[in-house]
């Protein structure tokens, strides 16, 4: 079963050679890895040239400009080749070498349509924030899967569609939403440490992006004609607040 791995990157020279290497190091060896490029000005472009060698043909990149990150992996999606997608960020790596082992192994396994995990966010190179996103619940209750964690098959969303730009930020919280609360996909939690994530998402910066992400999340539920509990947003913000107390370690 071949496995796709997906990477935006835009000016990401600083990050990106460790985000590769926790891909090649992987030792799942039937990995179709995209990388697409928002047309990066700095040293980016030159490292994906660097690496695409080493992956020996495993690798395909395009460097052009899009309208966003999920545009971008829009544009991955449909260029990808595997049965599974999963979607690692330019500043993230996986959190061991046998991680996408693990994914094909569970979804293949158990016969599954997706499957997640824990994430760990790191600050300056230290362990932040632990994200054990547990059994899957309703999203009613505030639940949801860390979406960088989050591997489907690519059936999936040729059936269901792809990220929606019109959802701006939260974007992975109305496909998972559409996927898992509405569709009814089914999913699996692995329950160990599957990524690590340097903190500073885009969603996160002010409180003016925080309003538009709680906006945004709404119109989530509004677009897949889904209701939600009036205290549903509270919570999805509230059961953050353990995971800055989570002890950080492999299930």
């Amino acid at each position: 079963m071949k496995i796709s791995i997906i990477t935006v990157c835009y000016n990401s020279a600083s990050t990106i050679r460790d985000t590769f290497e926790s891909v090649l190091n992987q030792t799942y060896s039937d990995i179709d890895y995209v990388v697409v490029d928002g047309n990066s000005s700095d040293e980016t472009v030159s490292i994906i040239k660097e690496y695409e060698q080493k992956f020996n043909g495993r690798m395909r990149w395009i460097s052009e400009p899009d309208n966003g990150l999920y545009d971008a992996m829009n544009k991955g999606i449909k260029m990808s080749s595997g049965d599974i997608i999963g979607i690692l960020n330019s500043d993230d790596c996986y959190a061991s070498d046998n991680v996408l082992m693990q994914i094909v192994d569970t979804i293949s396994s158990k016969n599954l349509d997706s499957c997640y995990g824990n994430l760990l966010y790191m600050r300056k190179g230290k362990p932040y924030r632990y994200w054990r996103s547990g059994p899957q619940e309703s999203f009613i209750s505030g639940w949801m899967p860390s979406h960088p964690t989050f591997f489907v098959k690519k059936e999936i969303y040729e059936k269901y569609g792809l990220f929606r730009l019109d959802c701006g930020t939260t974007a992975d919280y109305e496909l998972m939403l559409r996927f898992l609360e509405k569709e009814k996909v089914t999913t699996f939690w692995i329950n160990e440490l599957l990524v690590m994530m340097r903190v500073g998402g885009v969603s996160n910066r002010s409180i003016s992006s925080r309003i538009g992400s709680l906006n945004n999340d709404k119109k989530g539920w509004i677009v897949n004609n889904l209701k939600p509990y009036f205290f549903t947003f509270f919570l999805k913000k509230a059961r953050k607040i353990p995971q800055y107390f989570q002890v950080v370690k492999k299930e």
